[in-house]
């Protein structure tokens, strides 16, 4: 049996007095795309952050290409695993060229520099997410399309085999969610590369993900096909949503949400609540 690319072992998290993963347990093949969806507070952030080290779990572990993650120092942890973040933290007055070049931090020996390797495969990340023409402009100046594509460039120049999205559609507009996905779909098909995504979006995720992980309080409610994962009972139940789902023109699946009937301007009854739905 091929060894998982991540291995999440009845994960527990506690944060606040509250259990943000309860029991999450989940494996990911190589070169699968994993998408974990569930409604705001379900503990999709916390599962990423869990797997790149920056949270501890309270009990249950991670397994990364048959290693544990607890036993790898950051370094080796970061050429295993890249996080492009909802809203990464960069320095102020930083270029595109400077901020890809800092996914190489991770193979350069303590207190070194970079090397013509690392130039190279900061140039060549540049390139696949066709950036050259914006090297030299400020991150912060950048439309929201073009930040994110900076922000997977540095994901890329990192060289991990598994890389973590977390809400990589966030504020964009639809063009530029798809171009972002396909692109992402494209890097992981042509460099081998394993995708775990949270995504608010439903439909993106049955679209683009070979499976997904519906988490709610911090369980695994559902885990499988989009089919059976975006069920309308499932997402009445878990976010208090009254949708339809059907079939997308390219075969996966599309959710919709349905308004309540209206007469003469009000509707025929009040909506249920989400406690109500649940």
């Amino acid at each position: 049996r091929v060894t998982a690319a991540l291995s999440c072992c009845d994960l527990v998290v506690t944060l606040g007095g509250r259990r943000v993963l309860d029991g999450v347990s989940v494996d990911v093949e190589p070169g699968e795309w994993l998408a974990v969806v569930g409604p705001n507070g379900a503990g999709k952030t916390t599962m990423l952050r869990v797997v790149t080290g920056a949270q501890s779990p309270d009990a249950g572990s991670v397994w990364i290409a048959g290693r544990e993650g607890a036993g790898l120092r950051g370094r080796e942890r970061a050429r295993a695993v890249a996080l492009v973040a909802q809203s990464p933290v960069v320095p102020p007055g930083m270029t595109v060229a400077e901020y890809v070049l800092l996914g190489r931090t991770p193979h350069l020996a303590r207190f070194g520099t970079e090397r013509a390797a690392d130039v190279a495969a900061a140039e060549e990340a540049i390139a696949l997410l066709e950036l050259e023409a914006l090297v030299e402009r400020e991150l912060t100046t950048l439309s929201g399309g073009e930040r994110q594509r900076a922000y997977l460039a540095r994901a890329l120049a990192q060289a991990a085999p598994l890389v973590l999205l977390d809400e990589p559609t966030t504020a964009l507009d639809v063009g530029h969610q798809q171009d972002v996905l396909e692109l992402v779909d494209h890097l992981r098909a042509s460099r081998g590369l394993t995708i775990v995504s949270t995504m608010h979006d439903l439909t993106l995720a049955g679209q683009y993900a070979d499976r997904l992980l519906l988490l709610d309080g911090g369980r695994v409610i559902a885990h499988g096909d989009a089919a059976d994962v975006l069920t309308p009972q499932a997402l009445a139940r878990h976010y208090g949503a009254r949708v339809q789902v059907i079939d997308g023109p390219g075969g996966g699946p599309v959710v919709v949400p349905l308004r309540l009937p209206k007469v003469r301007g009000a509707a025929v009854e009040d909506p249920p609540s989400p406690s109500e739905a649940r």
